[in-house]
């Protein structure tokens, strides 16, 4: 498996407390903490020296560090004071993604191939922020996103290859920063951070306190014993990304505009176009059937200018979350540009989805829509891919073939459906209609001729006498079922590449069998029964073949049950 592409993060050390600071305008020295539900969140590097911890409640903080300024939680300010910082890196490197408020990304290769070497590139942005916008800031360089943030907490740039060495000493708390939600900030994803930490305790009790202990687990074990969660944690314990890279193009129809007339230079019209606008983005992506995980909010200002910045997501968003990065987005250029008429305002708005998912977690609904049953049931199936294996859950998609297993294609859940080419002619197809239930692997049989010799293939594509008896399995002395009506055979001729098609391919044949065991075990043909012809218990493996219309199939010299019509 192919390590992820190399990737640089730029890490502003304690940013909900660096940003609530600044906008309350305290000191640098003074400790303080940002507070949530009363606990602590986020604290200074001068309240961790008086023993402010995260996860310390307001009373308790306070008892140990007097002197503590309490400030609260607050996305928005984050975001907003986070957009100067963002705005710093690309000036000197393109194609910033923020992954949160406090961490953006970019690709190491374009900016180490134009400076001169990755090391020479964390040099000049942390030269470059801190001269922009006084902020401090550290760059990790790794392998995969995960890697890359926990090396800039460490100021280590980890050399190609060498992130799942890295990511084995560290303990599994680590994995509370997953790419794309940040504890102390989580905001709307509290749910995920609960997650998370159930997942902690329990690798901590299965005695699993390492991510190189988690990762040396395989991933089929990880998969069936866990959920999705805990599969998509061991993929970034192994140096992995968090979800396989896609290639998917995506559609231009995907794209969502919406002009501002008049231009809006206040925060509060910005949050409405932003809502509305999410909600239309989400449509188009309920009627593809996909999520978003790389969101680009694009503006035009009243100058001609172009703003563009692109949001990177653990989880596929939903509009709520769409709705929210896009207001910080717009809230942080309109800080910028002075948040007055004087200063113009944007003109046009536009979300581009960079990047999607199948919606395995927001599957479409009956009549196209995306219901909260719909999302339910699609959380539903990712938790049974977690306990059971992605390959576990599958969905049939109609492809093309001769044969009534190969018309039909699985594709796990969650993954690209893409009908193929099923009305083309395929020479030597099935006619209709097609076999009701086919067996995930062809049945053993046995074909007789009215003497009790077995029927095999003739030359050019013909039967060596009318099939008469049909018998499950290869035991000859399991009782045969006579043949009522037969119809065929119709030869496969198509498969050249086929060593099997080269010795004289496949034929198929349509049988429809009696109803009656006991005149069966007495070795009598019974009375026509035409309303039993066709029983409605299916075919299992070892059953007999009385009372069922099947479709035989006559490979390498053997007879099997490709196909049961109901």
């Amino acid at each position: 498996m192919s390590a992820p592409a190399r990737v640089l993060a730029l890490w502003c050390p304690d940013w909900p407390v660096v940003a609530a600071a600044a906008e309350a305008g305290l000191p640098p020295a003074r400790p303080a903490a940002v507070l949530a539900s009363h606990r602590v969140v986020a604290c200074s590097a001068t309240a961790r020296a008086q023993g402010i911890r995260r996860g310390l409640r307001r009373r308790e903080a306070q008892a140990r560090c007097p002197d503590l300024a309490v400030l609260a939680r607050d996305p928005e300010r984050d975001a907003r004071c986070f957009e100067p910082v963002a705005a710093a890196v690309e000036e000197l490197a393109p194609g910033v993604e923020v992954v949160r408020p406090g961490l953006v990304a970019l690709s190491a290769r374009g900016p180490a191939r134009y400076f001169g070497g990755e090391e020479v590139v964390a040099e000049r942005l942390v030269d470059h922020v801190a001269g922009r916008t006084r902020v401090e800031c550290q760059v990790g360089v790794a392998d995969g996103l995960f890697a890359a943030g926990l090396a800039a907490r460490r100021s280590l740039l980890v050399p190609p290859g060498g992130s799942p060495a890295f990511l084995a000493p560290l303990p599994v708390t680590e994995l509370e920063l997953e790419p794309g939600v940040e504890p102390d900030t989580a905001g709307a994803d509290d749910d995920a951070s609960a997650i998370r930490a159930e997942l902690i305790g329990l690798l901590r009790r299965l005695g699993l306190t390492t991510l190189g202990a988690f990762a040396d687990l395989s991933a089929t074990d990880v998969a069936s014993r866990f959920d999705a969660a805990a599969v998509r944690a061991h993929r970034l314990a192994r140096g992995l990304g968090e979800r396989p890279p896609s290639r998917r193009r995506i559609p231009d129809e995907l794209t969502v505009e919406l002009p501002l007339d008049p231009p809006v230079d206040r925060v509060d019209a910005a949050a409405f176009a932003a809502r509305s606008l999410s909600e239309r983005l989400h449509e188009a992506l309920g009627r593809a059937g996909l999520a978003c995980t790389r969101l680009g909010v694009q503006a035009r200002t009243t100058e001609g200018d172009e703003l563009a910045r692109v949001w990177r997501c653990a989880e596929p968003l939903t509009p709520h979350g769409t709705a929210d990065r896009v207001r910080w987005q717009l809230e942080g250029w309109l800080s910028r540009r002075g948040g007055s008429s004087r200063d113009g305002g944007l003109t046009v708005l536009r979300l581009v989805p960079e990047e999607v998912v199948d919606a395995g977690r927001l599957q479409l609904g009956l009549w196209g829509e995306v219901g909260v049953a719909d999302e339910r049931a699609g959380r539903a199936l990712v938790r049974v891919q977690g306990l059971l294996g992605p390959e576990e859950v599958l969905t049939g998609v109609s492809d093309g073939g001769r044969g009534p297993g190969e018309r039909i294609r699985l594709v796990p859940w969650g993954d690209e459906r893409a009908a193929g080419d099923a009305g083309a002619p395929w020479p030597g197809a099935l006619p209709a209609p097609s076999p009701a239930r086919v067996p995930p692997e062809p049945l053993p049989a046995r074909v007789l001729d009215a003497g009790g010799a077995p029927v095999r293939r003739a030359s050019r594509g013909r039967l060596t006498a009318p099939p008469a008896h049909v018998a499950l399995g290869t035991d000859p002395s399991a009782p045969t079922a006579p043949v009522r009506a037969w119809g065929g055979p119709w030869p496969d001729p198509g498969r050249w590449w086929d060593p099997r098609a080269v010795a004289g391919g496949a034929l198929r044949v349509q049988v429809v069998c009696s109803t009656d065991a006991d005149e069966i075990a007495a070795g009598r043909d019974p009375e026509p029964d035409p309303a039993a012809d066709l029983a409605p218990d299916p075919v299992a493996s070892g059953a007999d073949a009385v009372g069922r219309a099947l479709l035989l199939v006559h490979r390498d010299g053997r007879w099997a049950v490709e196909g049961i019509y109901d």
